[in-house]
């Protein structure tokens, strides 16, 4: 290769030259001493070690070449082509011996290249040549033993070609701006900052940050040549200067990506891009054209990534003074859109959203950056009229990325318990300058971020409550403890000093108040100032500027002197001798300020003025001349503002301010890295919320793109992952609108034009789609919205879209059959010449069911067209799994549980409804009732957490004005007892310890029901029968509750009268009664009513009505049972609600004596009622079986003297008395003569049981304290028989009837009986036997002398 080279440059130094011939020596002349040392090249070429030989051997002939001035330049670009190999080769590297002089002397030779005999055409190969060598200098092996020196001449010579380049060709610009781009890299990458600072010629370790540190202010040099040109329309453009300064950025750009974050443990380089950098980039961003500007955008990027832990006021910063003020629009529409993409650029990054919220928005110090930068992505992607614009896409994008991001940094599998979020300021800490060090502890971090963002808040209404009203403003700071009680000094004054937005006016006038008080708060205030290192002028606008200076002059004294004493404490050289002199000097400035710069003064002072009124002020002494003419000079060059009411709107980043931000930067606290997930999502969203949700929607209304479309729905579900934490009124919002999008919900819309709409544009089925998509995946969020959901839900069902029973069908393919029949329902006609829809692949994820909705579009037909529009509308619909919606319901929490029954029996009760026909409003009550079985049954174990709210709901819907109970009451009661079945089928364990109290409240609604249209107990009677069976008969253990029997046997008997349903309920009775082991005292008395229905009932066969009166008579063993037990039967171990409820059983009787005692009035109550059928049969079997029941009772029940007088008052005496009205009643009627015997019987029947009654309980009735009365009853009902005997004997024979034969009879037994017992005693004065004596003349006068002799 050397060979070669060096003939190549032999033969060009010998070719004569066409501009100068015969100016060069002959090529054989031996006294050249370029080709001597080219001929003793070649000579030592083959004949030596390369890797221990000095490169300097091989090298200087050719660098000899490239320095001589009498070569041509196409001889200089061969030896540099030459010298560019030996580089590209590695032949030597940093080990071999003279590595480092050889590399240096490359360095001298290409920088000191001599072009003296050449043409422009040449001197742009030699240059290119040059920047080669020199690029792949920086890249060899050797490059480490450069000294900082050689690199920093290796960039300027490159830059040097740039600059000669302006002026020539394209290629040559090119090149060398490439290579200028290249040397940074190996700059970084080769070592650059593991030198140091320390000069130590000891070190072999080449080149290090100091290099760096030259070259990169180097390049910041190069930003302040930049000028703007105005264009005609007002938009920046650039000139050449000013593209000077974007190659710089370029530059500085190339150099921060690959130096990385090891430019921050350089001091020297980091202060650089803290301070210079950063001040050139916030002072051009705002005065360059849109290339410049995305530039510094870039770099920033770049920076906040590497280097953001030391740029925290910095960033601020750009933000405050260039992306935001640039993004509004005010510099242009073409900067606005460079700084909207600069702003989505970060937003895009993983941790900026958070950490710009940690930092920013939760510190009391700073702005709200995070905030401000959401509200201004909405209102620049908030669509318009028109179609959306680039620049609203870009801002739309950006919002999306904000709100992934945040979704993102949430855990769905373990949201946080909501009462995290409920934090209250209990008591006061400092917390203006408050910090936290315990990162490593995330629980705690985010537990101090939380308090700090709350504090913050709060501060913001206080600041609003002190510009109306100063008192309430600093009683609300107390309130929330922002404050100590009693309140300091130091307090206030930061409040005054660092809260935004406060009335400056007011300050002022608080600050210079001669209050005690007020004067502490303002030395406080001054203390807040770190005037270390400031001039005078600076320091005094910085302290004017946080607050109104008052007009009163003594207030001016207070806070001039305030300032005075702080500034004389901190300042950094002896030129004041005492804080008089700074204040004395302070009125002066205010005084020359207002001289130069009000158009009032006419004459202004001179600077010799103002020296001459300064003398003498520092203690007897003259300030320093040249300290007066530079104060004098800064006032008059440059007015101190005074704010007005709200503070000056700062147009841009002046230097005092940015001094100002530097001297802050050493002291504020470092920017927090954040990766804390699922800790901080929910406050950071709710920041931006609203805007955020009301953008999406607007932006999914008004667009047609179906890419922004499917961007709207990720922004929905991403929305719906963080609404888990707290926020579902959020997402209820934003469901709410999508639901609008269906344009299922247009009141004015017929059906054909709904499903017109619905069948021929994507997006309302997209909103379908998303809606009921994120009812499936985040149910558990959603509240308020499911209304909305219900009523797209019941548009659908009318349109025919979704089959007749949805729960069981929305996850199986549609066979063709169903197809055809759906089609046939909906009553519209679409075409059917299209091919079907082929099967698309599964897509998994939430996402990826959009992108698979979006994809049935074919190459030459849109989705519209593909199939028929109804099987697409079909398969839209099945992707929507809305049956899953409510089979697992079970995941949903319990406010949103109740809030979608709420919306079901609202829906089903019409609330919202518009019904064209009653077939229709029958379908849909019976669908809403359907999905609502749905969901109960899936969460009945629960049931006692949501069915207090139904009912509440069914009884609200009750009282709808024009409510129409049918078909409201036959579908639910339907449903219920639906419910019924699975709840009784469920185990009582199941429910936890109490299963009373829903069950209990559960037939409550059933009764609700059924009462309010009582017919539907006829219509439904063979659904409700069954179930009641059922339950009866196959779960009667899971039966808790009173009400629950009370229930089931009164249902049973209404529905079980009708013929097809009779059979079933009577063996349902039958079974239950014939068992007896789930007859207990609770339910006793319902099941005797029951049984009694049927024991009466006109179609009930005889021989089961015997059957119902046997079963009746023989459940008096259970009370005998539970008597002698002690009530002990299987319901006694029911808990206190049933008791209570049971206690109802016995309205109308005795509360005194036994349980068992009561009980058997309600059986013999029910006996008795059946004595009066109309059946003879029936009718005295059942006085025989009441008095087989009282033969068993009276001996083991143990009746005491009231259960004795109960029995007889409710039934005995009321079954004579109904049987001789009867009897009475039919012999007033016409050809009843039949009617009437066969009454008479049963009387006598009842007489006869009176009788035998008495006399079994003949001793315990005499001790009742109303025997008498009693007795004169018993006497009474014997004088109404034989009455009634005789007025028949009148009418139809002369001689007496039975009963008139029975009754003296009877009448007898009883005397003889009391006589017997000594209870009716013949002796002076008794007035038991007076009355029976007297009785006996008007009921049998024959038993007079037998039973009452007139002797004694």
């Amino acid at each position: 290769m050397l060979n070669t080279e060096v003939g190549a440059v032999l033969a060009v130094i010998r070719r004569p030259s066409d501009h100068s011939p015969g100016l060069l020596p002959s090529p054989s002349d031996p006294s050249s001493p370029l080709l001597q040392s080219l001929k003793s090249l070649r000579s030592l070429i083959f004949h030596c070690d390369w890797r221990s030989l000095d490169p300097s051997a091989y090298l200087s002939p050719f660098l000899a070449v490239v320095q001589s001035d009498d070569i041509p330049a196409t001889a200089t670009a061969v030896a540099l082509s030459a010298v560019l190999k030996i580089l590209k080769l590695d032949v030597f590297d940093e080990r071999t011996p003279g590595a480092r002089d050889a590399i240096h002397s490359v360095i001298f030779a290409v920088t000191n290249c001599r072009l003296e005999r050449t043409d422009s055409a040449s001197e742009d190969t030699v240059l290119m040549r040059v920047l080669q060598v020199l690029v792949t200098m920086m890249k060899a092996r050797a490059a480490v033993l450069l000294t900082d020196h050689a690199v920093c001449t290796v960039v300027n010579t490159c830059f040097q070609v740039v600059q000669q380049s302006a002026n020539r060709g394209d290629v040559l610009q090119r090149s060398a701006r490439h290579a200028m781009h290249d040397l940074p890299p190996d700059s970084a990458n080769d070592g650059a900052f593991s030198g140091s600072d320390v000069d130590d010629e000891s070190i072999i370790s080449g080149y290090g940050a100091r290099c760096m540190v030259d070259i990169f202010h180097f390049l910041l040099s190069l930003l302040n040549v930049g000028e703007v040109v105005e264009s005609a329309d007002g938009l920046g453009s650039m000139n050449s200067d000013e593209d000077v300064q974007l190659f710089a950025l370029v530059l500085i750009n190339s150099a921060i990506e690959l130096g990385g974050e090891g430019m921050g443990r350089h001091p020297k380089l980091l202060r650089m891009i803290q301070d210079d950098l950063f001040h050139h980039l916030i002072h051009y961003a705002t005065r360059c054209s849109p290339l410049v500007l995305s530039m510094i955008c870039s770099i920033v990027l770049n920076l906040y990534h590497f280097l953001r832990s030391s740029l925290r006021l910095q960033l601020e910063a750009f933000f405050t003074y260039v992306l935001l003020r640039i993004a509004t629009g005010g510099n242009g529409v073409q900067l606005q859109e460079v700084a909207v993409e600069s702003i989505v650029s970060f937003c895009q990054q993983p941790t900026f959203v958070v950490e710009m919220y940690v930092n920013y928005d939760c510190d009391p110090l700073r702005g709200n950056v995070f905030e401000e930068v959401g509200k201004l992505l909405c209102k620049t992607a908030f669509p318009g009229a028109t179609p959306m614009s680039g620049m609203q896409v870009q801002a739309f994008e950006g919002l999306t990325a904000v709100v992934r991001t945040i979704a993102d940094g949430t855990d769905l599998d373990d949201p946080p318990d909501k009462d995290d979020y409920n934090i209250e300021i209990s008591e006061f800490k400092p917390f203006w300058l408050e910090r936290n060090d315990s990162q490593d502890s995330p629980e705690s971090w985010v537990e101090f971020v939380r308090m700090r963002k709350l504090k913050k808040k709060k501060i913001m209404i206080a600041a609003n409550h002190y510009n109306r009203d100063e008192k309430k403003g600093l009683d609300f700071l107390k309130i929330c403890h922002l404050v100590p009680s009693p309140p300091d000094a130091q307090s206030f004054a930061y409040f005054f000093r660092y809260t935004p937005g406060l009335d400056k006016t007011k300050i002022g006038d608080f600050l210079g108040d001669p209050d005690d008080f007020n004067i502490k708060v303002l030395k406080e205030f001054a203390d807040t100032f770190e005037f270390s290192g400031v001039i005078l002028d600076t320091a005094l606008r910085t302290y004017l500027g946080t607050f109104r200076l008052p007009g009163e002059s003594q207030k001016i004294q207070r806070i001039l002197e305030a300032f005075s004493e702080r500034f004389y404490e901190q300042q950094s050289s002896d030129i004041f001798v005492s804080k008089d002199a700074v204040f004395i000097i302070c009125y002066s400035l205010i005084m020359l300020n207002t001289d130069q710069h009000s158009p009032q003064v006419k004459k202004k002072m001179t600077e010799e003025e103002f020296i001459r009124n300064n003398r003498a002020i520092n203690g007897g002494n003259d300030l320093p001349r040249e300290y007066l003419s530079e104060l004098f000079h800064s006032i008059a060059s440059h007015a101190i503002t005074f704010v007005g009411q709200n503070g000056p709107t700062v147009v841009e980043m002046n230097s005092m301010l940015w001094s100002e931000l530097i001297r802050r930067s050493r002291t504020v606290e470092p920017f927090i890295l954040c990766d804390f997930k699922h800790k901080l999502s929910r406050e950071v969203f709710v920041s931006i919320s609203g805007p955020s949700v009301a953008t999406l929607s607007a932006i999914f209304e008004q667009t047609d793109d179906e890419e922004i479309l499917h961007e709207c729905v990720e922004g929905l579900i991403n929305i719906a992952r963080i609404a888990r934490y707290g926020l579902e009124d959020i997402l209820d919002e934003l469901l709410s609108c999508f639901c609008k999008f269906t344009t299922l919900l247009n009141p004015y819309a017929t059906a054909e034009e709904t499903l017109y709409v619905f069948s021929n544009e994507v997006k309302p089925r997209m909103a379908t789609l998303a809606v009921f998509t994120i009812a499936n995946k985040f149910g558990d969020s959603i509240r308020g919205a499911w209304k909305n959901m219900v009523d797209c839900l019941l548009k659908l069902k009318r349109l025919r879209l979704i089959p007749q029973s949805v729960i069981e069908t929305d996850d199986i393919p549609y066979s063709e059959t169903e197809l055809s029949h759906l089609r046939s329902e909906s009553g519209v006609i679409f075409p059917s010449s299209h091919q079907a829809l082929s099967n698309s692949k599964q897509v998994s994820g939430l996402i990826g069911r959009f992108s698979q909705f979006l994809s049935l579009d074919t190459e030459s037909d849109s989705m519209i067209n593909v199939g028929s529009q109804f099987e697409n509308n079909l398969k839209i619909i099945q992707q929507c799994r809305i049956g899953s919606i409510f089979r697992e319901s079970s995941k949903l929490p319990d406010d949103s549980l109740q809030n979608l029954g709420r919306s079901l029996i609202f829906a089903a009760g019409g609330k919202g409804q518009k019904f064209s026909t009653s077939v229709e409003e029958e379908e849909t009550v019976g669908f809403c009732w359907e999905l609502l079985a749905t969901i109960t049954i899936a969460n009945i174990h629960r049931l006692s957490s949501f069915w207090p709210q139904f009912h509440d709901c069914l009884t609200v819907v009750s009282q709808f004005p024009l409510f129409s109970p049918c078909p409201f009451a036959e579908k639910a009661i339907v449903s219920l007892f639906k419910i019924a079945l699975k709840l009784f089928s469920s185990p009582p364990n199941q429910f936890g310890l109490d299963k009373h109290q829903p069950e209990d409240l559960f037939f409550k609604s059933i009764n609700l029901i059924w009462k309010l249209d009582k017919e539907i107990l006829d219509t439904c009677c063979e659904t409700i029968t069954e179930s009641v069976t059922k339950i009866m008969i196959d779960f009667p253990d899971n039966i808790q509750t009173a009400m629950g029997w009370k229930t089931l046997f009164h249902l049973l008997s209404v529905t079980g009268r009708h013929p097809e349903t009779f059979d079933q309920a009577v063996e349902a009775i039958t079974k239950l009664m014939t068992e007896g082991t789930h007859i207990t005292r609770h339910n006793y008395s319902y099941c005797i009513e029951a049984a009694f229905g049927f024991a009466a009932l006109k179609i009930s066969p005889l021989e089961i009505s015997s059957r119902m009166l046997d079963l009746m008579a023989d459940s008096v063993k259970l009370l005998v049972q539970w008597h002698k037990s002690g009530h002990s039967d299987p319901g006694s171990t029911s808990n206190s609600s049933i008791s209570s409820s049971s206690s109802s059983q016995a309205d109308d009787q005795p509360k005194s004596g036994s349980l068992a005692a009561n009980l058997f009035v309600k059986l013999a109550e029910a006996l008795r009622k059946t004595s009066l059928v109309r059946r003879e049969e029936i009718r005295n079997q059942a006085v025989v079986q009441l008095r087989r029941c009282f033969d068993t009772a009276a001996d083991e029940l143990e009746f005491t003297p009231a259960n004795c007088i109960a029995c007889f008052n409710f039934v005995i005496f009321a079954m004579v008395d109904d049987l001789h009205e009867k009897m009475v009643e039919y012999s007033r009627r016409e050809n009843s003569e039949k009617e009437m015997r066969s009454m008479e019987g049963t009387l006598r029947e009842a007489m006869e049981l009176l009788v035998s009654v008495f006399l079994k309980l003949l001793v315990p009735l005499a001790q009742s304290p109303g025997f008498r009365t009693f007795w004169l009853g018993v006497l009474r009902r014997m004088d109404t028989c034989m009455k009634a005997a005789a007025a028949e004997g009148d009418e139809v024979e002369a001689e007496g009837g039975p009963l008139q034969e029975l009754v003296p009879e009877l009448l007898k037994k009883m005397i003889l009986e009391m006589k017997e017992k000594e209870i009716l005693v013949q002796k002076e004065g008794d007035e038991l036997w007076d009355v029976t004596n007297i009785q006996i003349q008007w009921i049998a006068p024959s038993l007079k002398d037998e039973l009452f002799p007139e002797e004694f």
